[in-house]
């Protein structure tokens, strides 16, 4: 199986360099119902332009509709937003709220629908019924092992897509309301807080402070799985997400590349696969929290 590179990109000139630095296919937020609400994102015409540079080099752009959605925001907002980029050739949607998956299904023909990781599939059952309703893509929930992920594939034959490499959120799949409820906004609506990011003391019933060497006991360590790829191309991935629409060009573009070269030695020498001590040090300088 031919795999997939697709890398995060939270400006123009950053979809511009991953795809330079190897990545299949960008996925990227406009200015409306994107997950990253306070990232630089994309106007339209951003949009447009990508689709250009992307398409012309045989790559694909993804579009970000991953937040929940109000009645409202689907009656009035989704369509005019949606129906210039559709007509312009966006190649796919990664949509979370099931009533937006729903109505991009039935006015946009055609347009491939992604589920996010936030939809949480983590078993056959979830594939098969957005397989039934529209869903070519399934983005794995992140908690799945390689052989829940193999097992989900086996059954279905879901092209799926799994994240690789990046930040990873505390909460089941991203579906989070610590925000909400300690910062007043919500990260299912794309302006999360990051509470799991501060420090904490965890403390017994008596008020006395355990682990008290750990500062940050809710902020997960980054993912990185560049050993691990080999495994990760046999769970039946088809598609190896980095994640990062709020990093600089140049983690999204060196991350990029570095998967880029490995996965090209899997692909094309299985049995010679084995990760460079430069390459593992470069990557994790480009920024990891370990």
């Amino acid at each position: 199986m031919k795999h997939e590179l697709l890398s995060p990109a939270g400006s123009l000139d950053i979809c511009k360099a991953v795809i330079n630095a190897g990545a299949d296919a960008v996925y990227l937020g406009g200015d409306k119902f994107g997950a990253r609400a306070f990232a630089k994102n994309f106007t339209q015409s951003d949009i447009r332009e990508a689709l250009d540079f992307a398409h012309l080099r045989g790559k694909k752009i993804f579009l970000t509709v991953n937040t929940l959605l109000k009645n409202k925001e689907i009656e009035t907002e989704l369509f005019t937003y949606l129906k210039p980029l559709y007509e312009y050739g966006l190649d796919a949607v990664i949509v979370q709220d099931y009533g937006v998956f729903q109505f991009i299904y039935r006015n946009f023909p055609g347009l491939a629908l992604h589920a996010s990781t936030q939809m949480s599939v983590a078993n056959v059952a979830g594939a098969k019924f957005l397989m039934d309703h529209g869903a070519e893509r399934i983005v794995t929930a992140r908690e799945l092992s390689s052989a829940e992920i193999r097992r989900i594939y086996d059954e279905t034959g879901v092209e799926i897509e799994s994240f690789i490499h990046g930040a990873l959120c505390y909460c089941y799949s991203g579906q989070c309301l610590m925000s909400s409820m300690l910062g007043g906004r919500s990260g299912n609506r794309g302006r999360c807080a990051q509470p799991c990011r501060l420090a904490y003391q965890v403390t017994d019933d008596r008020g006395n402070v355990l682990h008290k060497k750990e500062k940050y006991p809710l902020s997960p360590k980054d993912l990185c799985t560049i050993e691990l790829l080999p495994d990760l191309c046999e769970s039946g991935i088809y598609s190896f997400k980095i994640e990062g629409r709020m990093k600089k060009l140049e983690y999204a573009a060196g991350v990029t590349s570095i998967y880029r070269k490995y996965l090209d030695l899997y692909e094309e020498s299985p049995e010679d696969y084995k990760v460079e001590a430069a390459d593992m040090e470069r990557l994790l300088c480009l920024g990891n929290r370990n």
